[in-house]
Parts: structure tokens; sequence; C-alpha cells
């Protein structure tokens, strides 16, 4: 039986899409073929070397043993949803002498391919948005900085740009070699300031600094679940450790209400007139308490590919004791807590006066009186209702319901409580 031309040519098409389609697939999947160098099986670490068990299988020639993590550089991610103090427990990191932190570098993701994405739940906005998340946070682990280039607008011109989302939030951007403006013993360097005497970012010069830097950390509030980054967890070449931030889910609508005044439009026009809109979008909070109910499930039934990857914090519980809650997080991520991250947090989590107390991430009161606030801007109805739309997760974090507007309002009863969540070693 012959062939026509137009078969042939079919068929080859559908060869290559097929081919480009497991080449892509390969950034999406746990990487559980390749064996992890080690001097039984490698020999980049002195040992002789033997034939992997695994050669010839698909996946495991595409990574060869000198891309593994064999420094062991620690990947540290903080995954939370925005409101959540995120940006707090980001600076906790970004304070380390040794760590190299990025703010929330998804943000250009998001405004390349989905602009219009606040918390979707379009199956086709999320596999296109979590698919370039890898690629993206893959890249950065390695320092490969000129990856995010593709998605910053304008794009960067011979690896400059002054478009970088919150590029004074990171300590290491706006300091020497990448900016000459400070000195390296100034300390809490303002984010504006950092933006208005540093030159444009030089890309290169970011890469240099964060191969210099014995650990990377970067702040994620674009990806829904830990679920979502198992194939960056499994990666054999990275050695990543999320510290997953939570908040009573109240507090966090509080905030954004007060935050995201025009998305939340709606919201403080019910909390003005006590009349819930008809057309609120009730996603905008549903979305948080689904995302917690799953990812947080995920993390706590201890999945094998979650051993010694995986914490849980709350808010809350910073807010409580954060130099406590500090140490346990470094302790987490087996690395010492250096003497400028205890000063920074005696500066930025007591209420002071102080000029040096005004920085971006301090609080007019004390940090534990701030993390229940939210209950003196709530009215009870909009309580009542989130109670109820986020019942499962509320017990499962141990946050109390509220039974009335007394008690809501009563300061004396906290909402939070005492609940030990042990990271899974």
């Amino acid at each position: 039986m012959q062939c026509s031309w137009k078969a042939v040519i079919l068929l080859a098409l559908a060869s290559i899409a097929i081919q480009y389609t497991a080449i892509r697939t390969l950034t999406s999947k746990p990487f559980q073929l390749c064996p992890v160098p080690s001097p039984q099986n490698c020999g980049l670490l002195g040992g002789p070397e033997t034939e992997s068990p695994m050669e010839g299988r698909a996946g495991c020639d595409d990574y060869p043993y000198f891309s593994f993590n064999t420094s062991r550089k620690t990947h540290i991610m903080v995954l939370a949803t925005t409101r959540s103090g995120s940006s707090f427990v980001g600076q906790l990191l970004n304070q380390h002498a040794d760590i190299f932190y990025l703010f929330e570098p998804l943000y250009h993701v998001q405004t390349t391919l989905i602009p219009r994405l606040s918390h979707s739940r379009n199956a086709a906005d999320r596999r296109v948005m979590l698919g370039a998340s890898r690629d993206l946070l893959r890249s950065l682990y390695g320092c490969d900085l000129y990856f995010l280039e593709s998605y910053i607008k304008p794009a960067p011109a011979n690896h400059t740009t002054d478009k970088l989302f919150r590029r004074g939030a990171s300590r290491a951007l706006c300091s020497q070699p990448v900016c000459d403006a400070f000195r390296p013993t100034d300390a809490n360097v303002e984010e504006g300031d950092c933006v208005k005497k540093c030159a444009a970012l030089n890309m290169t010069l970011a890469a240099d600094a964060c191969r210099e830097k014995r650990h990377v950390a970067i702040k994620v509030v674009r990806v829904p679940e830990i679920g979502d980054l198992r194939a960056l967890v499994e990666d054999p070449r990275l050695n990543i450790k999320v510290i997953q931030l939570v908040r009573d889910p109240r507090g966090i609508l509080s905030s954004r209400i007060e935050t995201f005044r025009d998305t939340y439009r709606l919201w403080r026009i019910w909390r003005a007139t006590g009349r819930r809109p008809y057309n609120l979008d009730l996603s905008q909070l549903t979305v948080v308490c689904e995302d917690f109910l799953g990812s947080v499930s995920t993390g706590l039934s201890h999945p094998h590919w979650l051993k010694g990857k995986y914490m849980l914090v709350r808010y809350e519980d910073l807010s409580r004791n954060p130099l406590l809650k500090t140490m346990e997080i470094y302790d987490f991520l087996g690395l010492p807590m250096d003497k400028s991250v205890e000063e920074w947090i005696q500066t930025n989590t007591r209420g002071s006066t102080e000029l040096s107390a005004k920085h971006k991430y301090g609080t007019v009161r004390d940090s534990a009186a701030n993390a229940e606030s939210w209950r003196l801007k709530l009215s009870y109805d909009m309580v009542e209702y989130t109670q109820a739309t986020c019942q499962k997760v509320l017990h499962q974090l141990g946050y109390k319901a509220v039974k009335s507007a007394e008690e809501l309002k009563n300061m004396s009863l906290s909402l939070v409580q005492d609940k030990i969540f042990v990271p899974f070693l």
C-alpha cells in the first residue's frame, strides 16, 4: 500500500509535535528516574565510576551528573498567598548574609502570559501559568537570571532593566557589586531608596551576586498548592525546602479589603452598609480557603516526596514569637541564624516611635497585637460568612470561630489555638 505525499507530511508533523510535547513534559513530571550522585555511582566526588542502573532509560541522558546540585546549595521557597505576611517572612531570609533573595519573580510571568489573571480557576490558565512558573523557578534557583528577561516588559536592553518587580526588597540587588550607592555597613536600606539611588539593574551582575551566595530564597504567592511544586521538589538538581505560610482567612480578607481597594470594592460596600452586594465575587474568598485546604492537607499527610522538604508556619505564631519561630525556621533549613536577622527582628516587631522602627515592615504596635487586629475591621456578618465558607480549613489550622459580635470584638479572647505543626523530617 502506497502512502500519499500528504500523509507522509502529516506523519512527519505529528512526530515533531510528539517529540516537542515529550521534551516539555520533562519539566512538569517528578524526577524519579535518574540516580542522585554519590561516591558509589558518580565520579564527581572522587569515587569509582560505575554504570547507572538507569542508563539508557528516557530522561537520564538529558540530566548528566555534572548538572546535579553537588554543592548542596539550599533552595528556599516561601509559599504563600497575598496579604498573609509573606513579605515579612521573606525579609527574615533576606537579612541573612549568605542568602540571595528574590521577591515574587512570578509577577512577571503572570503579567506577561495572563495579564488579567487574579485567582483564576480556569484549568487552561492554570496550566499555562504553572508550567511557565516551574521553568522560571528552576532557572532562578540556578542563578540564571537571563531567563527572567523574557517576561520583563519592556524587554531589558543589554541585560539591563529598571522594571524588575520590587527590586528594592532584595538586599543583594541593592548592594555591591550590583549597586554602589550603599556601603556594606548600611542596614535596613529602604526599598524606595534602593530604587532611587541604584542605577538600572544589571542582570549579569545580579546573576554573579546570586552565584556568590551560598543559598537562594524566593517568595511565591502565585502558586496555588504545594502539589503544584512536586516536579521542582523532586528535581535532583535542586535542594528545595518549602516554608508554607498560612494565615487566618478572616485576617487575609480584611487585609485585602484595605490594600486592594478597587478589586475588593464590593466587600467594602458590604462592610459599610451591612448588605452583601448581589454581584460580589465570592471566589476572592473561596479560592483562598480551597487552596489552603488542598495544600495543607497534602503537606500534613507527609507524602514521601516532601520528607525533609516541608514546614508549615502560621503567621499568628510568627507574630506572637517572632524570634523563637524564626529560629525554628532556620533550624528546619539547616542554616545558622545570622546576627543581622535577630537585629532586624528586634527593630521591626516592637512598637516604637523611633525612626529606625518606621521601616516598611515595622508595626505601629507590637506584632502580636497586630496579628488579630482584623477583628476590629470586619463586620460580624462578614466574619460569620467567612467561617461558614472556610470551616474545614479554619478547623485544620487551629483558628477558632466566633459566635457573636461581642465575642468578635473581645480582644482579650484569642482566636488562635495553641497548635504545633512539626516539620516532616
